[in-house]
């Protein structure tokens, strides 16, 4: 039978496990970033791809993170009044936030990107420094991901809310689910 817990769970399993995935990519940044200083003042060597490396590694941690950061209510959050409130006012906020600001925001990131992303496809575009990445085209491919990203979480959190509001108390507000898998 359908559930609501089974599906936000099931779409915070993705959220978690990219983040813990693309997590992987900040020890990798490190490490090229490391080469690339031996390389300089070991070698006086550079190397243009080992550098976009470190910058394509930077941009895909931060794209794909951003709903496993939602998850875990990462993102900066003005907070003014969302603490005073009780778990059905939080829930209240967290749907409408979701629902009014979250998801339309990431529509429209995946709607401007769409063409720009398509044309750097359409081209296999590649960089413009001599002997850089020839995969800029997959990196712009990310922005779009990003968004899809971002309305998989929003999903969950607007159906952990509306279960909040409808007197679900096995249902948590966000911050205050279970942090570890």
């Amino acid at each position: 039978m359908f559930s609501l817990d089974k599906l936000t769970s099931r779409l915070d399993a993705v959220s978690e496990w990219i983040g813990r995935t693309i997590a992987w990519l900040t020890l990798g940044m490190v490490l090229v970033t490391l080469l690339i200083v031996a390389l300089r003042y070991l070698f006086n060597s550079g190397s243009i791809a080992l550098q976009e490396t470190v910058i394509y590694m930077h941009a895909a941690v931060f794209m794909l993170a951003m709903g496993y950061t939602l998850r875990h209510d990462g993102h900066v959050r003005v907070d003014l009044i969302y603490n005073r409130l009780g778990p059905k006012g939080q829930a209240l906020v967290d749907l409408l936030g979701t629902l009014l600001l979250l998801i339309p925001f990431a529509l429209f990131i995946i709607w401007v990107s769409w063409g720009y992303v398509a044309n750097s496809w359409a081209l296999l575009e590649g960089s413009r420094e001599t002997g850089g990445l020839p995969l800029v085209w997959l990196l712009k491919g990310v922005i779009p991901l990003m968004g899809v990203l971002l309305i998989t979480q929003g999903v969950s959190q607007a159906l952990r809310a509306w279960q909040v509001l409808r007197n679900h108390p096995e249902s948590a507000p966000l911050h205050e689910m279970d942090r570890e898998l």
